[in-house]
């Protein structure tokens, strides 16, 4: 063994681990630590970061180009969100850009001197919706431009959250193409086919209040840097605490409802409902008792209790001196008992 192989291995040995720091987001107020695995692997085209339990975040990042698209980016893009799909700790992801930009679209560098063979043979842009076939929800957190690709990358995603500032559009009719990444098909189903006959055809570019209007968009969030982007993580951190099988499942059927009539996503629904009956998620599911509770009690089963003292908060809603002899069961099931003895009173002075 050479004596240089030797002081490297000691010198590897030697050296401590550096201690894992928050690092300062681009978006103000917001902080985030780094992966927590020490083989987590660094990007030049996006970031990959975990800021809250159960959440994973990749943020475009080509800062100089407003994040454009590129078969570069989505090949690290399409890596990041497989890992994250299938990491056990990983609830839901979110997908944002900068400020500025979520995506402004293509990077036409990479587009303006290929030919129909090369991208017909090589079925061009078939990589670039590979986020559609993730099983955990994925939101996108759109700031700025997402004109072009960037629109539809935002559209492939399970739910889009949009800053004031958003600017969403399909402008590639004013290149002499037309959307080729899926904006005239899922922006067809979202806001019609006349609406989209005039973005594709015009390039005209809309804002987040008439993506909201329109149902684009899930909701505008309040003004201020980086909002888009907390709220984001708290609505992913809020799915990550649910059930994950059950979250996929709910996934799966809205999914559906693009492809299949009513009457087969119906099926497709209640299959996906029977089959939830057997994971340990749904038997070990816990609400506290309350008028809240979905779990309701028999009222055969249920003893009449007395009325409550005035010092005691009453825990089911108050009823009419009529109904005063029910027991005292959760609301929904108070309710639809009045409900029941109005329509037999109704029925019997009827007949």
């Amino acid at each position: 063994m050479s004596n240089s192989f030797k002081f490297l291995r000691a010198s590897l040995r030697a050296a401590p681990l550096a201690p894992i720091k928050p690092t300062p987001s681009p978006f103000k107020g917001v902080f985030y630590l780094r992966a927590m695995s020490t083989a987590a692997k660094e990007y030049e085209h996006i970031i990959v970061t975990r800021p809250a339990p159960g959440v994973g975040l990749i943020t475009l990042n080509r800062p100089k180009a407003l994040n454009a698209l590129s078969t570069p980016l989505f090949n690290e893009l399409n890596e990041a969100v497989a890992e994250l799909d299938g990491d056990k700790e990983i609830g839901a992801l979110v997908l944002t850009g900068s400020e500025r930009a979520f995506a402004a679209g293509a990077d036409i560098k990479e587009m303006k001197d290929k030919t129909y063979e090369e991208t017909y043979g090589n079925n061009f842009l078939e990589s670039w919706t590979k986020i559609t076939q993730l099983r955990k929800p994925i939101i996108a957190a759109v700031s700025g431009y997402a004109l072009g690709g960037g629109c539809e990358l935002a559209l492939m995603c399970d739910i889009i959250l949009a800053s004031p500032t958003a600017v969403f559009g399909q402008p590639e009719i004013n290149l002499g193409v037309i959307p080729g990444g899926g904006g005239t098909q899922r922006l067809v189903r979202a806001i019609g086919k006349s609406r989209t006959m005039e973005l594709t055809l015009t390039g005209r570019n809309f804002s987040a209040v008439e993506a909201e209007s329109w149902g684009v968009v899930s909701r505008v969030v309040a003004e201020g840097e980086g909002q888009v982007v907390k709220d984001a993580v708290q609505m992913a951190e809020t799915i990550a605490k649910k059930g994950r099988l059950a979250v996929q499942a709910g996934k799966e059927a809205v999914n559906a409802a693009y492809e299949l009539t009513l009457a087969e996503g119906l099926r497709f629904e209640r299959r996906l409902f029977h089959g939830l009956f057997a994971t340990q998620d749904q038997k070990e599911v816990h609400c506290p008792p309350g008028p809240s509770s979905p779990v309701y009690q028999s009222t055969r089963d249920v003893e009449p209790k007395t009325q409550p003292q005035a010092s005691q908060k009453p825990s089911v809603a108050p009823l009419n001196t009529e109904e005063k002899d029910l027991p005292a069961v959760p609301v929904p099931h108070t309710i639809w008992i009045i409900q029941q003895r109005k329509e037999e009173k109704l029925s019997s002075a009827l007949s």
